[in-house]
């Protein structure tokens, strides 16, 4: 559920923020966290490649194991946790042979719960095994795109995909786009749907809260001049002014396919995602 607030000003009257009485309320552990700089829009060269970046408040990485590579050892689950990184919840894990870790937490995982991960196990939340022992209509996350790679699709809060068809050594699963995509069997999918659903129906209420996020102020092309962007200049609101919108490198936006045709990958989609 999300947490509504006493409409003590403007903004709080419309915000709506996380609950947080799900979690374990621990501090995280200190061998799991790490500091980090943050590339807040800029590539290798410190070119912005992504605008309205930048700014936030400061955080420490929580090592997540996407990976999860510890086969048939038993783990119990210490705490769901908050991670400031990512949308959904982490889950700490304390491993038979001692070790700790954290995961992304799916719906679901309670405290005390235990989870393995082998090459097929119970369809129990948390639960790792290859994607072609896991029959037709579960709901899986964490995916691999490649064995061995470690899970790099359905990660994000409240996603999960579905396993649709068995085909031969591939298996075809539904993406939370409705993209049909093929996998190979040996690659590793985690068990459940993710967790933090609400994610998606909070309201920040304040631009304050969106710098907290690192999202700086997003400027609209026709409020520009002529020079800074194709949609700029006229006198008053004008239209763009053209049959089609344009980003500000004069490429044509909103709606159209960029994906590359040449990619490889083709092969592995079935059916591309529906508008």
């Amino acid at each position: 559920m999300s947490k509504k607030y006493k409409p003590t000003t403007p903004s709080r009257r419309q915000m709506l923020g996380y609950d947080f009485s799900n979690l374990s309320g621990v501090p995280p552990l200190k061998s799991l966290v790490a500091g980090f700089q943050r590339a807040v829009g800029r590539n290798n060269q410190g070119r912005v490649t992504s605008r309205h970046r930048g700014g936030g408040v400061k955080r420490l990485y929580r090592v997540v194991d996407f990976k999860q590579d510890k086969i048939n050892i038993p783990a119990k689950v210490f705490s769901i946790e908050y991670d400031p990184n990512r949308t959904v919840r982490v889950a700490r894990l304390h491993y038979a042979d001692g070790d700790r870790r954290y995961i992304i937490a799916p719906e679901g995982l309670m405290v005390g719960g235990k989870i393995v991960v082998a090459e097929k196990t119970s369809l129990d939340p948390g639960n790792r095994m290859k994607l072609k022992n896991i029959p037709q209509g579960t709901i899986i996350h964490n995916i691999e795109m490649h064995p061995n790679k470690g899970g790099q699709m359905i990660r994000s809060a409240g996603t999960g995909a579905t396993v649709l068809a068995h085909e031969g050594e591939y298996v075809q699963v539904v993406l939370p786009s409705s993209e049909v995509r093929r996998f190979h069997g040996d690659v590793m999918a985690s068990i459940g749907q993710l967790s933090n659903s609400e994610h998606g129906s909070i309201i920040l209420g304040k631009a304050g809260r969106a710098r907290y996020l690192g999202r700086r102020p997003k400027v609209r092309g026709t409020a520009m001049n002529p020079v800074d962007h194709p949609h700029g200049g006229g006198e008053g609101r004008q239209p763009i002014g053209m049959p089609h919108p344009k980003t500000p490198w004069g490429k044509p936006a909103l709606g159209v396919k960029t994906r590359n045709k040449k990619k490889k990958s083709w092969k592995f989609i079935v059916n591309r995602r529906k508008k």
